[in-house]
């Protein structure tokens, strides 16, 4: 049995690894943060892709491969199979962003984060095992099944602690406090399926083939940064929760406004309407009063014609 070292370069790699970890952490978690808040369906979708990238692709998969740049094995070789190592960090990217949509889609609840949990934290188990598998070493590598149980279960704890974080935290100092939390976690996850790992050095032979760990730093490297960069400009330039807060502020005043200028024009046509009606009823209304004054005409001729009558009798009397 060889002796395996994971810590060849002292407290440079975990210590890098760990800063590494917490600030993908805090990024996806301000990146949770905003989806919260998005307007839009859209805008959430965004978000929450953007949070998938800071936690699986910078929290822990770049996490995961600064660790492995301290481990070596004295007296063998070891070398990466680059479409695996791509695969692995694919894989994270992956598991972390549909666990998040699990958590965060639909109604908060408590069944949702423990399954989002689950799967993102198997996820993270299988792209930790299988940047392992890329691994190419001078010798026979076996694992220890009870400490690989335990990486899995350090996992899918950790998984769902970050998810219920994802859909909780929006203080600063809290989400701060919490990806060092994670970063802890994620860290505890790599170490303990490293130890799981036992190497039986075999004797050098020409068919060992891949990248060294050395020559993959530069590339990843960069690209670590460029996401970094990337998030950090998007979480700039994107509205923040005070900006969320006043768009939301501004437009409940806009509908306040436009339902103020509905009512009025409803007012407004239904006095138009009313207008024609009371001058019709108010010309009946005269018209009806006229036509009472002429039926008492004919009461008055009446009276007149016997008037006259009644002096034409008189005075065919007198004479």
């Amino acid at each position: 049995m060889a002796d395996v070292h994971h810590f060849s370069y002292g407290l440079l790699t975990p210590g890098v690894a760990y800063v590494l970890s917490v600030l993908g952490s805090l990024l996806g978690l301000t990146c949770t943060a905003r989806a919260r808040a998005a307007q839009s369906g859209g805008e959430r979708a965004w978000w929450l892709l953007l949070a998938a990238w800071a936690i699986g692709g910078t929290g822990i998969w770049s996490m995961h491969f600064m660790a492995m740049l301290g481990f070596t094995v004295p007296g063998a070789r070891i070398r990466y199979d680059v479409p695996l190592t791509a695969a692995s960090a694919v894989t994270a990217i992956v598991v972390v962003g549909i666990g998040l949509f699990i958590a965060g889609s639909g109604r908060r609840g408590g069944a949702r984060i423990v399954l989002g949990g689950l799967f993102t934290g198997v996820g993270v188990a299988a792209m930790h095992y299988t940047g392992m598998f890329a691994m190419r070493v001078d010798g026979k590598v076996s694992y220890d099944p009870g400490l690989v149980a335990a990486s899995v279960v350090i996992a899918v704890v950790a998984a769902t602690v970050a998810l219920w974080f994802t859909v909780t935290l929006s203080n600063r100092i809290v989400i701060f406090g919490a990806a060092l939390v994670m970063g802890v976690a994620v860290c505890g996850m790599h170490y303990t399926g490293m130890a799981s790992m036992s190497v039986t050095l075999a004797e050098h032979t020409d068919t060992i083939t891949g990248a060294t760990a050395l020559s993959l730093l530069v590339p990843i490297g960069l690209s670590v940064l460029i996401v970094i960069g990337l998030l950090l400009f998007a979480i700039g330039v994107g509205p923040t929760d005070e900006d969320s807060a006043a768009r939301a502020y501004l437009a409940k005043l806009q509908a306040e406004r436009e339902a103020a200028q509905s009512a009025a024009a409803t007012n407004a046509s239904t006095s138009r309407r009313q207008g024609p009606a009371m001058f019709q009823r108010s010309a009946s209304r005269s018209n009806s009063s006229g036509s009472l004054g002429d039926k008492g005409s004919p009461t008055s001729s009446f009276g007149s014609d016997t008037s006259t009558a009644t002096r034409t009798t008189s005075d065919a009397t007198f004479k």
